[in-house]
């Protein structure tokens, strides 16, 4: 059995989803320290103008230097919600499967959200419904840095220096414009591809 152990992200990018999909069980760290320019707050999507960036804006500590992800709280008095949302609609309504998933996602831009982490994991749950996956969630109790007996792929929530993933092409909607991009955000996938988006996932050879 493969137990693969990862940073809750914001509709993480597709080489995390394949890294779930291909896992019996996963364990989501829960003790760790956040960090900046990672995919804990950001997603990226194929705008009209090639690859765009979605960010959460978070409060920050200004006593504490170091917080725990799971106590990061999110500043709604920017408006991002409606923002992302907006982003998703212009970049993805004329997609295969937009109007298909539309009632599943939106209501999680709708009411304001308190905590980071929880908010990540509640986008999960939808992502892992759309895509009909049958696996088995965990948290951590505490923090390991080097972990036995898992697959610890918790770098996959690095944006910044992230590694290049050999991920297969699928089309995209403004693939003429831009070329392919990969490895954005599982709602690119899920938009364009639909229900072959597991296999799509069940597919890629990153972690062999």
């Amino acid at each position: 059995m493969k137990t693969t152990l990862l940073h809750p992200a914001y509709f993480g990018p597709i080489a995390h989803y394949a890294a779930i999909v291909q896992s019996n069980k996963v364990v989501f760290e829960n003790e760790d320290n956040y960090q900046k320019q990672t995919y804990r707050n950001r997603a990226y999507i194929y705008g009209a103008n090639g690859k765009l960036l979605l960010t959460i804006p978070i409060k920050h500590n200004q006593k504490e230097k170091r917080q725990l992800y799971r106590d990061i709280r999110i500043e709604n008095d920017f408006k991002w919600q409606i923002q992302h949302w907006k982003s998703l609609e212009s970049a993805y309504r004329t997609s295969p499967f937009f109007e298909y998933y539309e009632d599943e996602l939106v209501h999680l831009f709708e009411k304001p959200k308190e905590f980071l982490m929880d908010f990540n994991h509640q986008c999960r749950e939808v992502i892992i419904d759309c895509l009909q996956l049958d696996v088995s969630f965990s948290k951590t109790s505490t923090y390991v840095k080097d972990p036995i007996e898992v697959t610890d792929l918790r770098n996959l929530i690095n944006a910044r220096k992230e590694k290049q993933h050999n991920l297969q092409s699928y089309i995209q909607v403004f693939e003429d414009k831009q070329g392919f991009i990969p490895n954005l955000s599982i709602l690119d996938l899920i938009f364009n591809e639909g229900t072959n988006a597991l296999t799509y996932l069940e597919n890629q050879s990153v972690f062999l």
